[in-house]
């Protein structure tokens, strides 16, 4: 006989059942959660935090690079935050963020100053030197807009083992990066909106053919800043397949303590 969840209600102290709730925009799902920093190789210091499974050792590390911090981006971009929020608790996936230098979130203000993506090279080797050095597992960059140059640029390492690239506008990056991945072999996902204002899926398909094993995946209605509960449960299952194969459909309701956060959807 399968049991019913039950909880003793405070007021009453009987004893009611419990039903799982739905997890909406703003819902924190347990983890453990600890603020980091990052010491890069040019001398600075970039704040982060890393959220990781409850009791259990995670089964993929996810280092997000943030979208362009001069027009709004950083560690707290919603689809990043509300990877932290869920992913330990669904999935068992470690999420790790960070400001790029001169980048400012709630957890604080990196060091340095924004550089048009050249010394963010550092930035982006603290991190995987980080995780490295932290035995966080099956290591794979997510990068977003900005975020998706800085991974094809500097994120091509061998601790790597692929990149999963959001709205990539590859503005930054060129094809000698393109062809620097397509020579590692390592696995490179690109999901492009619909309605992307840079680069849309049609000219995706073309610009990443420089990389034979590279896999652009549209996204039917989507636009650049993937704003939208489906939306945002698409980008968050797409990453989960990608980095812990045959895991299964995300879930969309908790049986268990959940918290909410201040904050709104398009945050």
């Amino acid at each position: 006989m399968t049991s019913v969840p039950r909880a003793t209600d405070p007021t009453t102290g009987s004893l009611r059942v419990v039903a799982p709730r739905d997890i909406r925009a703003n819902s924190i799902l347990p983890a453990h959660r600890e603020d980091i920093e990052l010491h890069t190789a040019d001398g600075l210091r970039l704040v982060g935090e890393l959220a990781t499974p409850i009791g259990k050792p995670p089964v993929a590390t996810l280092i997000t690079l943030h979208p362009l911090p001069t027009h709004g981006g950083f560690m707290d971009s919603h689809v990043y935050r509300k990877a932290s929020y869920r992913l330990p608790a669904l999935a068992d996936v470690a999420v790790l963020r960070f400001n790029t230098r001169g980048t400012s979130s709630a957890r604080g203000t990196s060091e340095g100053e924004f550089d048009y993506a050249q010394s963010e090279r550092y930035d982006v080797a603290a991190a995987i030197e980080y995780a490295e050095f932290h035995d966080l597992p099956h290591r794979w960059l997510v990068g977003w807009s900005f975020g998706t140059d800085l991974a094809l640029m500097h994120g091509n390492d061998p601790s790597i083992e692929g990149a999963i690239l959001l709205s990539p506008p590859l503005r930054y990056s060129h094809d000698s990066d393109l062809e620097s991945w397509a020579e590692s072999g390592r696995p490179v996902i690109a999901l492009v909106p619909e309605h992307d204002d840079f680069l849309q899926p049609g000219e995706a398909v073309e610009r990443f053919s420089v990389i034979p094993q590279a896999k652009v995946i549209p996204i039917d209605g989507c636009k650049h800043l993937w704003v939208g509960e489906s939306y945002v449960r698409r980008a968050l299952q797409e990453i989960v397949d990608v980095v812990r194969p045959g895991g299964g459909e995300l879930p969309t309701t908790w049986l268990g303590p959940m918290e909410s956060a201040d904050v709104t959807d398009a945050e």
